[in-house]
């Protein structure tokens, strides 16, 4: 069992029963999932860069990562429908958790001048997506490879019905916030 899984199940809960007056324990909301998606429109002229973007995905989560394609064309940008366009992951289970540990404890620390991760990127929901500018603040990626700087938005997927719960929950497992 990780250790963000672990205090999940021993501190969080109990917690958050207790902030929020559940009835069960079954309402606290849980992390379902966590998407870590790749945007490359630089794709359409250098498929190279698309090769670079998923091995270094799978380095960062651990897991292969799946190519996205184009759903429809857009002449200006020179897009036909089917181009592949980017990649993601989706995580579950332990590696999500795992993954949500080494981003709050070890990568977000990286990042120059930081203050905190916003609190208004949740969607209304209880759902969090975070924008990243650069895939080096992730100690798995090697700076020498490294031949374009490349940003990737981390969505994380709660069973949360509000916000308000959302953040709770991400704020009790360690995340930064700033407001």
């Amino acid at each position: 069992m990780s250790r963000l899984k672990d205090i999940y199940s021993s501190e969080i809960v109990a917690k958050l029963l207790s902030d929020f007056s559940y009835k069960s324990g079954m309402e606290v909301p849980q992390i379902k999932k966590i998407v870590v998606n790749m945007g490359l429109g630089e794709a359409i002229q250098n498929v190279k860069i698309l090769d670079s973007a998923t091995t270094e995905l799978g380095l960062i989560t651990g897991q292969k990562s799946v190519i996205t394609k184009a759903k429809k064309s857009i002449a200006t940008f020179k897009l036909r429908e089917g181009m592949p366009i980017g990649c993601m992951v989706t995580l579950r289970r332990d590696r999500m958790y795992e993954f949500l540990d080494r981003l709050i404890n070890v990568s977000l620390a990286r990042v120059r001048d930081f203050k905190g991760v916003s609190g208004k990127a949740f969607d209304g929901k209880g759902n969090y997506t975070l924008g990243i500018k650069d895939q080096l603040i992730f100690p798995e990626i090697n700076y020498d490879n490294v031949d374009k700087i490349k940003g990737m938005n981390i969505t994380i997927v709660t069973s949360a019905k509000t916000d308000e719960e959302g953040k709770a929950l991400l704020k009790y497992l360690g995340m930064p916030f700033r407001n």
